[in-house]
């Protein structure tokens, strides 16, 4: 009769990773003092060996959840000053709230050092789940967390989050409202200022955008894909402005470029709405502070983020959470659109 196979132990971990049993605790506990580097190193070895520490094999369902997981790929510096974040996190904060349950908030530089993260958070019980925000085409976080079992809601349309339990918004159907508006009020040169490439909603909006322009028959060529910081907004515009056949509409991606938009075309001396007109995305204070207040694409991004607050929680009780759709952004014109010159 053969033996039964030994059950790996931290020992072993340790050996076949070359540290200490030290190490290994530090890791799976997240603590300081390990190069993200030897945590992977580590984290591996455990998979292949199947080892885990046995604080994770507890359920949630035997324990309150004390904290969920939300980690932003944005410096520091930007997500300070973007309102977006800060009224979707006041909407999960709500709901923590009344939960007596705490946001653990990370921002890290990439989406490989996201997945590392959310490894080390779930292995050593420090979340109960995760809300997973700004998706790629293939992204690469997919895989990997839910192979780990960790209970997560997507914010991004279900074509991007592979499967796991999603809530977005229309955007495609909302950049064909704000351009076929713009192409209403008479504008034939309509521009976009979208964020990076890479996300999977500047995609959806850039192919919106494009798309809906040619329906209309005008060209649908006209865009940049640059960052959602200020200055990168007013670098797009006065590109934008500066060409010789410049638009007469700009939309963009949000109201952070927006507003740095009406500084770069009261630079040029073009006057808005007069000579030009700017729309933006995500409605905020900052729209309605400046000088003509800015036209803008809003939705409730308090109770969005309260909305998928409510849906984690459902998944992490384990009930079957269908991906939905939530209201779209809706047109709210203000003083800096008009009809071309």
């Amino acid at each position: 009769m053969s033996a039964t196979p030994r059950r790996a132990t931290i020992k072993d971990v340790a050996a076949r990773a070359g540290v200490s049993k030290g190490a290994v605790s530090l890791a799976f506990n997240d603590r300081p003092g390990l190069s993200q580097a030897t945590r992977d190193r580590i984290f591996t070895v455990a998979r292949e060996l199947g080892w885990e520490p046995d604080s994770t094999a507890r359920s949630l369902s035997s324990r309150r959840v004390d904290a969920v997981g939300l980690a932003i790929c944005r410096p520091a510096r930007l997500l300070g000053l973007e309102p977006f974040y800060m009224e979707f996190i006041s909407g999960i904060e709500g709901v923590l709230a009344e939960r007596s349950c705490s946001l653990l908030l990370r921002l890290v530089r990439d989406l490989d050092e996201e997945v590392a993260l959310q490894e080390s958070w779930w292995r050593a019980r420090l979340i109960g789940g995760s809300v997973l925000v700004d998706f790629h085409e293939d992204d690469p976080r997919v895989e990997p967390l839910r192979a780990l079992g960790l209970p997560a809601v997507a914010v991004g349309h279900p074509s991007l989050t592979g499967g796991l339990p999603s809530l977005w918004t229309d955007d495609a159907t909302a950049v064909a409202e704000a351009v076929r508006y713009l192409a209403a009020l008479g504008h034939r040169r309509i521009a976009r200022v979208g964020g990076p490439a890479g996300l999977g909603h500047s995609m959806i909006r850039a192919t919106a955008f494009e798309t809906t322009l040619r329906e209309l028959g005008l060209d649908g060529t006209r865009q940049i894909a640059t960052g959602f910081a200020g200055e990168e907004g007013a670098r797009a515009t006065r590109s934008l402005l500066l060409a010789p056949d410049r638009p007469t509409a700009i939309l963009y991606d949000n109201d952070i470029m927006a507003v740095a938009g009406v500084g770069v075309a009261a630079e040029l001396g073009i006057s808005v709405p007069d000579d030009l007109s700017l729309l933006a995305w995500d409605d905020s204070q900052l729209c309605r502070l400046t000088h003509p207040a800015l036209s803008a694409m809003s939705h409730d991004v308090h109770a969005f983020g309260a909305e998928v607050a409510r849906a984690l929680f459902d998944v992490i009780a384990g009930k079957d959470v269908a991906s939905r759709p939530v209201p779209r952004p809706a047109l709210t014109p203000r003083g800096s659109t008009a009809p071309p010159p």
